[in-house]
């Protein structure tokens, strides 16, 4: 398998590839992460049993993250969410491949290791890629969770899809 726990000898490239600003761009939350508010979600994230950070190695290199968060024990429901280390994988010409191995890991992690009946995950409904690439792998569209958030000062159209079991 391609994911394996986050720890602390990663923290600075999980901030390093989520400042990027191709994913910046593409998030909700878009502000630059300072060094002092990446160390404070990291312990955060390590004091949370409901939240699990991954890293995605494609051929051995750390290259992407995948967060579960929201992680109901009892619902078998999670939040789920990626991001890739862009320029790395880019200068490789991996880009497009590390997408695809990425997502079917992250399936395979939610259902297999965290037992999930249902993950689920936002995406800004401009970002056709992420939404053609999640509907590739079985998730869909759920309506009633679409919703409207302020993001930069601009009205933004987010799309919940889900996948089950």
């Amino acid at each position: 398998m391609a994911l394996r726990e986050a720890n602390d000898a990663d923290v600075e490239s999980i901030r390093r590839w989520r400042n990027h600003d191709r994913v910046r761009q593409a998030s909700i939350y878009t502000a630059y992460i300072t060094p002092e508010g990446h160390r404070a979600w990291w312990v955060a994230v390590q004091a949370d049993p409901a939240r699990q950070v991954l890293i995605y190695e494609r051929a051995g290199i750390p290259s992407g993250v995948v967060l579960f968060n929201d992680h109901d024990l009892v619902a078998g429901t999670a939040e789920w969410g990626f991001f890739l280390d862009v320029d790395g994988l880019q200068q490789r010409g991996e880009l497009l491949p590390a997408w695809l191995e990425l997502e079917k890991e992250a399936v395979a992690y939610g259902f297999d290791e965290l037992k999930l009946t249902a993950m689920g995950g936002r995406t800004l409904a401009w970002n056709t890629q992420v939404l053609a690439l999640h509907r590739r792998f079985g998730f869909t569209e759920v309506a009633e969770r679409r919703c409207t958030t302020r993001i930069d000062g601009e009205d933004q159209v987010v799309v919940w899809t889900e996948r089950r079991r």
